[in-house]
């Protein structure tokens, strides 16, 4: 892809001169192999959420189980090492598939319209997983996150960049206002003073709610009426799709524009110096992750109360994890342009049908966990969960690679793309 000196695509060699993404026949490896990564990791920071009440994914005392010291150190080391760091690389790399997609149709002379049914049916997907099997759906958030982030494919990628950079810091600020200070009204004597006092009845009566809601879903998963656990997320859950979009919105669109950039500056197919790559890629992990910490063990110490957790993980350690995310990116786009071996040649496929292994994993956790099924909902702690995560991230390696080598797409990528495009592709090679 050719920039203009501004940054901006140069619209006139489209053409004539394809973006190497777009006029190869070969795929970006880093781009797969860094999904898979993300996908399998996103399973690491979800199980929890699959296997206990929503609440439990960052408040262990939702857990319907005993949650141990040695399991405590485990939240620690969750949220130290994964949370949010995958949904975060899923984000970018989403920001760069899309600019890699319009590439492609930009060189076919097609324009955005062609993303915005993509997006439209990712966000038919979003729901239907969000109602039908698993509320942690993000596929939503995304559709809707790039139909915004279509207003900004026209900007340089160093505009891009920079909004994008600003973007997050601006929902980091936001997140850490909103929600940074409720530890100290709800778990201190300070939330005592009279001035604060009412604020505070009124955040205890908000965790009692959430509570008792994760009793009540683990009432229903657990007898085993799938349809009766349906009708009650309609009727519970559908008013808190926008919150939900709001809570995660101010992350995922930055990110998304970073990812764009990124791409456009050839982050994932060598564009950039390697030793510089590997440098700022190490400096951006380490110093994510060592900031990280004292928060991690500020919760900790704390008892890893309900509104301390929430503030770690959706306020305070927002900044942190971006440095994180960054320096990860970067490490695993070096890493991928040169991996090889049986490893990450399974790993890579795994990225590229990562589609069909996010809301696979879903529908496998529902014959785990539901009661007319495995029933095992509510009853594993978290180090018998993390056995599930390993278990299902053997399946993803093993099943991905085999696949691949007999079709073009996984399952719903070569379903997203019929309805996208509006006619049937081939699928056995």
């Amino acid at each position: 892809m050719h920039d203009n000196n501004d940054g901006t695509p140069d619209m006139t060699e489209q053409a004539a001169a394809a973006p190497i993404a777009a006029s190869s026949t070969g795929r970006i490896s880093s781009l797969d192999f860094i999904r898979g990564i993300a996908v399998m990791g996103i399973l690491a920071a979800n199980i929890v959420a699959f296997g206990q009440p929503m609440t439990a994914y960052m408040f262990p005392g939702a857990f319907a189980v005993v949650h141990s010291e040695t399991e405590d150190w485990m939240w620690v080391a969750q949220f130290v090492l994964i949370d949010n760091k995958m949904r975060g690389l899923f984000s970018l790399l989403f920001g760069a598939g899309m600019y890699l997609f319009l590439e492609k149709a930009w060189a076919r002379q097609q324009g955005a319209w062609l993303q915005i049914q993509r997006l439209f049916w990712l966000g038919l997907f979003g729901l239907f997983h969000y109602f039908f099997i698993w509320r942690g759906d993000i596929l939503f958030l995304y559709a809707c996150a790039g139909m915004a982030a279509l207003l900004f494919v026209g900007l340089s990628r160093r505009k891009q960049l920079v909004l994008g950079l600003f973007g997050y810091l601006g929902g980091a600020l936001l997140y850490g206002g909103f929600l940074g200070f409720l530890p100290v009204i709800a778990d201190t004597d300070f939330g005592k003073r009279p001035a604060f006092a009412q604020m505070a009845d009124e955040l205890e009566a908000d965790k009692q709610e959430a509570l008792a809601e994760g009793e009540l879903e683990t009432g229903l998963i657990s007898s085993g009426n799938y349809g009766e656990w349906v009708q009650y997320n309609f009727s519970a859950h559908t008013e808190e799709l926008p919150f939900y979009l709001f809570m995660f919105w101010f992350e995922t669109l930055p990110l998304m524009m970073i990812g764009m950039a990124a791409y456009r500056y050839g982050l994932f197919d060598g564009g950039i110096e390697a030793g510089r790559l590997r440098k700022w890629g190490w400096s951006l992990l380490l110093a994510g992750t060592a900031l990280t910490v004292p928060v991690a063990l500020w919760a900790k110490d704390g008892g890893l109360t309900y509104y301390g957790t929430l503030a770690a993980m959706a306020g305070w350690s927002k900044i942190p994890c971006g440095l994180a995310i960054f320096g990860l990116v970067a490490l695993l786009a070096l890493w991928g342009q040169r991996a090889s071996g049986s490893l990450a040649e399974r790993i890579s496929a795994a990225g590229r049908v990562a589609f069909t292994n996010y809301l696979g994993t879903s529908v496998l956790m529902l014959f785990v966990f539901h009661g007319w099924a495995g029933g095992l909902f509510g009853k594993l702690g978290r180090g018998e969960l993390y056995l599930v995560v390993i278990v299902t991230w053997a399946v993803m390696l093993i099943w991905s690679k085999p696949w691949l080598e007999r079709y073009r797409f996984g399952p719903l990528e070569w379903l997203w793309r019929c309805l996208t495009y509006r006619q049937i592709f081939p699928l056995k090679r």
